[in-house]
């Protein structure tokens, strides 16, 4: 399986399509779902050409994997999130539920989030 650059994600670090960017540095670009689930929903995404957590785990460098985690703590942090908690989740592949083939994180919080499997 091969990287898609046509993702919609690739066209967001492209700037072909415009996002809500709460947060940006070398490494991540952080921005609002288009569909939040929860009063806060941001989708965290590397800016590395990888296609899930295991191709970002495997093949990104140090700087990248820490940097990546770094900007997810600093978000959680800005947007008020760790004060009452909050869920990060990265879906991996079909039976994960991915939708876009670019590793992203997403992150809920802003009200109680519930159980994770019911």
């Amino acid at each position: 399986m091969t990287y898609d650059e046509n993702n919609i994600f690739a066209k967001i670090l492209n700037g072909d399509i415009p996002c809500n960017k709460v947060y940006e540095d070398d490494y991540v670009l952080a921005f609002r779902d288009i569909a939040p689930q929860k009063k806060t929903h941001i989708l965290v995404i590397p800016k590395g050409k990888y296609m899930d957590l295991v191709d970002f785990s495997t093949n990104a460098n140090t700087d990248e994997i820490v940097g990546f985690y770094k900007a997810i703590a600093r978000i959680a942090e800005d947007e008020g999130l760790n004060e009452n908690g909050f869920r990060s989740i990265a879906n991996s592949g079909e039976f994960g539920g991915q939708e876009v083939p670019h590793f992203h994180m997403h992150l809920l919080g802003g009200e109680p989030v519930g159980r994770m499997v019911s």
